[in-house]
């Protein structure tokens, strides 16, 4: 229904957003890395692809600045048990490529050890959305397995996930190898 919206921004707050579109304010659901670098920007025009929930007793807009973000928030809200909230928490702990990687690779144990959610929740992630996103090819899984274990290296440095998700976002996809990657995300982190 509401598919697109462009405003100003009213305010941030620690789930969600408040954007005027032509007088009228709307409070929308973001990932919290968007939260975090949209505080800076009260008052200035952003737009979002947006989401609206329907439920019994209310409407809630989720918004995504990435089109791809919201088409994978969209594909998790078909698993049988995943509702809004709980799509918005699995991407708010590694980049869409990622998911996608892990959910085609068949890796639950990539899931459940990055995102925090059960066994059985990431099973079923896999099982209904791995025929929706076509089979990996060899350089994903490594890559996969890749990202792995520069984020566990990095956690146990005491980096917290959500600086880790932001450096490996920024590390361009030239730079291949878990040690290359550790130490360009390190270079990033001590900026």
């Amino acid at each position: 229904m509401i598919g697109h919206l462009e405003g100003v921004l009213l305010e941030t707050e620690d789930r969600s957003l408040l954007l005027n579109v032509q007088g009228v304010g709307y409070r929308i659901y973001c990932l919290p890395e968007t939260l975090l670098r949209l505080a800076r920007k009260e008052g200035e025009k952003i737009s979002f692809w947006t989401y609206l929930a329907v439920r019994e007793n209310a409407l809630d807009l989720y918004g995504f600045e990435d089109k791809e973000e919201k088409r994978f928030f969209e594909l998790l809200l078909t698993v049988s048990g995943i509702g809004p909230r709980s799509a918005l928490s699995v991407l708010s702990v590694s980049p869409v490529a990622t998911l996608t990687s892990a959910v085609r690779s068949g890796d639950v144990a990539y899931l459940t050890k990055v995102s925090g959610i059960g066994r059985k929740t990431a099973e079923k992630i896999v099982i209904e959305l791995k025929d929706k996103l076509g089979i990996a090819s060899v350089g994903e899984q490594g890559e996969l397995e890749d990202e792995a274990l520069v984020i566990e290296a990095l956690k146990s440095l005491g980096y917290v996930h959500g600086d880790i998700r932001e450096v490996l976002k920024s590390i361009p996809k030239e730079i291949t190898g878990t040690s290359n990657r550790i130490k360009a995300a390190l270079r990033h982190l001590g900026k």
